[in-house]
């Protein structure tokens, strides 16, 4: 559960100057979105996060957690161009000792679905509590930076669909990284950086899956079984 503080400028924006534009504040979190948009679809989600005592509401509240907050920078046509992540709550509190406590609800869900946000000691648990009762796993890979935290965990995928929605079926696993989360992805279970970064530019979709395909073969090589891959707009 995040704190999203969105900055839209009205014109390209210049470096070391400020530019006219609107800022929203808005509930935020990949993880609290999916379960708002989970709820629209009547089903209901149960979620475990943290906030501080300077939100109104949250599961748990401490006097020493500063709720998580996430700063975006959008450009003109609102994709994201620049932002700053302060998320360190979710990894000092959602410990792996206060996961445990909810085993029971994980048994018996239907789909855990982990942020990576969570520390790698508190992702690894709740892998282990889904595995106890082959509840399947969605990886919510968030950003770049923190999609490589697959790694320790991929041995508890038996299959890993990456996408922005599908039907949720008995065996299957989930995550949703767009082309960038999905070449470090590829990169942290190939321990070394064989991938670099894909330039866009004006290429279609199918150039960019060519371009995309030997960071899919490798996940594919490492067990995952099916990739959906979401690039924006597109």
């Amino acid at each position: 559960m995040v704190l999203d503080i969105q900055a839209t400028s009205s014109i390209p924006p210049h470096p070391r100057t400020t530019c006219p534009g609107q800022i929203y504040y808005v509930q935020g979190g990949v993880a609290r979105n999916i379960a708002e948009c989970m709820t629209k679809l009547r089903a209901q989600p149960f979620m475990i996060s943290a906030l501080g005592f300077d939100m109104p509401a949250g599961i748990r509240k401490h006097k020493d957690i500063k709720t998580p907050t996430v700063c975006h920078i959008l450009d003109v046509t609102g994709e994201v161009a620049a932002g700053v992540a302060s998320v360190e709550a979710v990894e000092m509190f959602l410990t792996p000792e206060w996961i445990q406590q909810f085993k029971h609800t994980i048994h018996s869900a239907p789909l855990l679905m982990i942020d990576a946000n969570l520390s790698p000691p508190a992702l690894e648990v709740s892998c282990q509590l889904a595995a106890e009762s082959n509840v399947p796993v969605w990886f919510e890979p968030v950003s770049i930076a923190k999609s490589k935290r697959i790694a320790p965990i991929v041995k508890y995928v038996s299959m890993l669909v990456l996408c922005s929605f599908i039907l949720i079926r008995d065996t299957i696993t989930f995550a949703s990284p767009n082309e960038d989360e999905l070449i470090a992805m590829a990169n942290a279970l190939s321990s070394q950086n064989l991938f670099r970064p894909i330039e866009r530019n004006n290429c279609s979709t199918d150039t960019l899956f060519q371009m995309l395909k030997p960071a899919i073969w490798l996940l594919l090589e490492k067990g995952v079984k099916i990739l959906v891959l979401t690039i924006g707009s597109d």
